[in-house]
């Protein structure tokens, strides 16, 4: 290793909430921190229209968010860089993490890459995307002012991410593989009391349709009766679920079978040292507000495990 290389105590992957909480935990218990990111900090939150479940505030815009938490995250001296991890190289009790852009050094690691969107599949699906086809309602949105549109999707980010749209296209019509939501019941009760919002059940796509610009419409399938039929839309906005962002550390085997990262209640994996936070891990409930929680437990954890290693180290010393 070279001699002029900086070893942090905890280099935190991913600046979403879970991240920067992590962050400011520790930071503010006087370790050296480095958040990395490979974008904008904040992650899912700055593709979210408004958060209402968020104490302490009413309503907020998602990005609003992000930008008072990232505040926060470095007032206390927390440093932020930009780089995809690569790899991750353990030796002895430090963790070598290459990214694309740079190679760091870090006593401990907190994982807070967060998850994904799962696409569909479907023919079309990925040579429309971005025109047409979106993950994000925010981002896309006002592309398709006084349009049809349609949302692919029944838990609580496709009925949230249809209502936005009622503000802005034409029409919202839901598709959903199933015969009733999985959102919470709240929203439901929202989207269904909305005159712009309707609903196909046992619905799935086969395909995605357009000229060579931009999305046409969609071939769908009824899944009970076999029933195939065409909608016109402008744009598909999907939303079928997440898969973990586990790229660069899936040699360290500590994930389940589907990817997501195991810890325990102190966020701590199997491995010393390393840490995982947020929608990255098996958990029941990917909220900000459990994102945040985990967050505070691993900046904690790592503060207590950096504690241990020097009080080994000058123990090893003094023998």
């Amino acid at each position: 290793m070279p001699e002029n290389i900086k070893i942090y105590d905890v280099i935190i992957v991913g600046a979403g909430p879970a991240g920067m909480t992590a962050a400011t935990y520790a930071s503010r218990a006087n370790l050296s921190v480095l958040m990395l990111d490979r974008g904008i900090y904040g992650g899912q939150m700055n593709n979210t229209a408004e958060v209402e479940n968020y104490p302490g505030f009413d309503s907020i815009l998602g990005p609003d968010l992000a930008e008072k938490m990232y505040s926060s995250s470095t007032q206390f001296g927390a440093e932020y860089g930009f780089g995809t991890v690569e790899r991750v190289e353990l030796k002895d009790d430090l963790k070598y993490i290459h990214t694309d852009m740079d190679d760091y050094v870090a006593k401990a690691v907190i994982i807070a890459t967060g998850s994904e969107h799962i696409h569909l599949g479907a023919d079309g699906e990925e040579e429309y995307q971005g025109r047409g086809v979106s993950y994000c309602a925010v981002c896309d949105g006002a592309f398709f002012r006084d349009e049809d549109v349609v949302v692919v999707g029944g838990g609580d980010s496709a009925i949230e991410e249809g209502l936005y749209l009622t503000n802005l296209a034409k029409s919202v019509t839901v598709l959903h593989r199933r015969d009733k939501l999985r959102a919470q019941q709240i929203i439901q009760d929202r989207a269904f009391a909305n005159p712009k919002m309707s609903f196909m059940w046992h619905t799935e796509v086969e395909a995605i349709t357009g000229d060579n610009d931009k999305v046409t419409g969609l071939d769908v399938i009824n899944n009970q009766t076999k029933e195939k039929s065409h909608i016109d839309a402008a744009g598909a906005f999907i939303y079928v679920g997440l898969k973990a962002n586990n790229q660069g550390f899936e040699n360290l085997d500590i994930t389940d079978s589907e990817g997501w990262i195991l810890t325990d209640d102190k966020m701590q994996t199997t491995i010393p040292g390393i840490f995982a936070v947020g929608d990255v891990r098996v958990k029941d409930l990917r909220q900000i507000t459990t994102a945040v929680g985990d967050g505070g437990l691993a900046g904690q954890g790592v503060y207590d495990y950096i504690s241990h290693l020097q009080t080994a180290v000058q123990t090893t010393t003094t023998d």
